[in-house]
């Protein structure tokens, strides 16, 4: 009997295709209720004699099984094996996955370039918050009580503090001048705002500025860099140097021709916007040739009522201001159809316009 199981056994196991089938005759042969267990169990009934005599029958049995078994499933688990691996062989000729990588944001790289040129040309660095008050954001820079920026339409308005003040997200970079002219002994709020300088003052004032519009060449926050130089023989032939001289850095172009234009700020007197010769031809604006115009920037002499304002005398101290979007300037340079792009924060664009960081602007080198 023990005889035609262990070869009905033996041939099943030998036959197995697969680890589930050689599980299903390990479970029919040696489990609770399998055949061998079976054997095993009636040892108990019976004689002595027969137990002597079967119990070494039975237990071999089982023990060449279970052998049977383990080796059945070794072979199982390594053809297995084997053919995951040939399946799922990895080709080494193939090229890796790409890996993303970011990039520098034209705006942070279109502002890295200015301040650049700029700390050549001998201007440090000045930074305000963006919430300011109406002192700083208007009434210092010589706005009238009933001028359209200080409407609700043109500006952002916080709601009143507990003192019925009402802070604004600020308009323009302007703010950071006062700050600077200011002669008072109040020290910033933190330690990266501008603190109040003693002249000569030379300074350029990057940062985020808020304003109620939106277009194709405007969006309701922007990027502004102005400048501002304060002495005491300065005249607009320093202005109009200056900025050509950063203009011609900044296009790369040795060609650039200006012209001014009278304008009205609040702020300067006389005030001018400057513009840039240029060709509109082709879809496309190039800087430095061709016979057309375009404003590029605001500017003037800075208005006696600021200085006064600021705790300067009129008298013995004079000096320019000029302001201009650092997010346009890149528009410009670079070829960017539209502004609102800047801040749409899509991944394809920033790849396509984006700049590496390892290579920061530097006038010696190279600035784009």
């Amino acid at each position: 009997m023990t005889a035609k199981l262990e070869a009905d056994l033996t041939a099943a196991i030998a036959a197995a295709p697969d680890l589930a089938t050689l599980e299903a005759v390990r479970v029919a042969a040696l489990g609770k209720s399998g055949a061998i267990s079976d054997l095993l169990k009636s040892l108990g009934a019976m004689s002595p004699d027969e137990r002597r005599e079967q119990g070494p029958l039975i237990n071999g049995l089982r023990d060449r099984v279970a052998a049977a078994i383990a080796s059945r499933k070794a072979s199982l688990e390594a053809a297995e094996l084997d053919a995951r691996l040939a399946a799922e062989r990895v080709d080494l000729s193939l090229p890796p996955a790409p890996r993303r990588k970011g990039s520098v944001h034209p705006t942070m790289q279109v502002m890295d370039e200015m301040i650049a040129i700029f700390a050549e040309m001998g201007f440090a660095l000045a930074e305000g918050p963006d919430i300011e008050t109406d002192f700083n954001n208007f009434t210092a820079l010589n706005f009238p009580p009933k001028h359209p920026a200080r409407e609700m339409h043109d500006t952002f308005f916080l709601p009143e503090d507990e003192n019925g003040e009402r802070k604004v997200l600020r308009t323009h970079t302007s703010p950071v001048q006062v700050r600077v002219m200011n002669r008072t002994n109040q020290k910033p709020a933190a330690p990266w705002i501008a603190a109040g300088q003693e002249p000569p003052i030379r300074v350029i004032v990057p940062g985020r500025t808020f304003r109620k519009d939106s277009d194709q060449t405007h969006t309701p926050m922007f990027h502004q860099i102005e400048g501002l130089v304060i002495d005491k023989t300065i005249h607009m032939g320093h202005l109009k140097w200056t900025l050509e001289t950063f203009l011609g850095r900044f296009f790369e172009t040795p060609d650039v021709v200006t012209r001014f234009r009278p304008h009205h700020f609040p702020f300067t007197e006389p005030s001018a916007e400057m513009d840039v010769q240029c060709d509109r031809s082709g879809g496309e604006v190039k800087i430095g040739q061709g016979s057309d115009w375009l404003e590029i920037l605001g500017c003037g002499m800075v208005h006696p009522n600021v200085l006064r304002n600021c705790g300067l005398d009129p008298d013995v101290w004079q000096g320019f201001a000029f302001g201009c979007g650092v997010d346009r300037l890149g528009v410009l340079k670079y070829g960017m159809p539209d502004l609102r792009d800047m801040f749409a924060s899509d991944v394809r664009w920033l790849q396509h316009y984006g700049f590496s960081a390892f290579a920061a602007p530097n006038p010696a080198t190279g600035l784009s």
